[in-house]
């Protein structure tokens, strides 16, 4: 099972970006999406941004990764 995590946007270099995920910042890879933006909000994946997603899809996401993690 792959699971992705949803973080915002902080900063744009290249081909790269810098994303906050519940306060940890890490950079990813932003190859597989055009135009990002600081402020934008995106799933991330073994080291990419996968998917862009919108601000009312962060609690959702979070809020399935969180039950899946009790079930473990």
């Amino acid at each position: 099972m792959c699971v992705g995590l949803s973080a915002r946007v902080v900063k744009v270099q290249d081909d790269t970006v810098i994303v906050d995920a519940s306060g940890a910042k890490r950079s990813v890879s932003s190859m597989l999406l055009d135009d990002l933006q600081p402020g934008d909000y995106v799933m991330v994946h073994a080291g990419a941004a996968i998917a862009r997603i919108t601000e009312e899809d962060v609690p959702e996401s979070e809020g399935l990764l969180e039950g899946f993690l009790k079930l473990n």
